[in-house]
């Protein structure tokens, strides 16, 4: 059985309605990623070192 994710909304996102918003669900092997205004629409799961890569990345 499939262990139910937590998912975390991006701190750029608090208070901003009409914000385009993305929540994230880690674990050590992938990271979930998927729109927080439609979480049924489904979401894309990447490795969690190639997020790790992409939020290093974005930080230089």
């Amino acid at each position: 059985m499939a262990r139910a994710r937590t998912w975390i909304k991006s701190s750029h996102s608090e208070g901003q309605e009409h914000q385009t918003c993305v929540e994230v669900a880690l674990t050590p092997e992938v990271t979930a990623v998927r729109d927080s205004k439609a979480p049924a629409a489904g979401h894309l799961t990447v490795p969690s070192t190639a997020w790790s890569a992409l939020l290093s990345s974005l930080r230089h």
